[in-house]
């Protein structure tokens, strides 16, 4: 984990880089892909759900949350993911709906720059990694 300063312009930006997006979104479905069956099932990505942290504390205290309101948010979220419904998330519903969650973060967040504690291998971390090199290119 690392302290990064980001604003939604940074995301957004990331977000429009197709190459840049791109590259995230299939690393991280690769990671999560286990069977390397091209999908991902409820299973391979509750973990990445569970990454999301919605139920991790409150207002910093540790919380023990109602199993059943857990299963149904990890299944709605899963449900989000899954367009067309059959049970698993191929790579181009992975794509649509992390886009469409990172843009409505951005759109969240505004733009004036915030101070986050990021995961290393997060979407919002590569997202200040290239607004960094893009500003190191510019700058030599």
């Amino acid at each position: 984990m690392s302290v990064e300063v980001l604003d939604g312009a940074t995301i957004v930006k990331f977000v429009e880089d197709e190459e840049a997006f791109n590259l995230a979104v299939r690393h991280r479905f690769g990671h999560l892909d286990t069977n390397h069956d091209g999908q991902l099932s409820y299973a391979e990505m509750l973990k990445e759900l569970q990454s999301l942290r919605v139920f991790e504390t409150h207002y910093g205290i540790d919380v023990k949350p109602d199993p059943e309101e857990i299963a149904h948010v990890y299944d709605s979220l899963f449900v989000q993911f899954d367009h067309d419904s059959n049970g698993v998330v191929d790579l181009e519903e992975f794509k649509a709906e992390t886009k469409r969650m990172m843009l409505a973060m951005a759109n969240g967040m505004g733009f004036l720059p915030v101070q986050m504690v990021l995961e290393e291998d997060s979407f919002l971390k590569k997202a200040v990694e290239r607004e960094s090199t893009k500003i190191k290119q510019l700058l030599n």
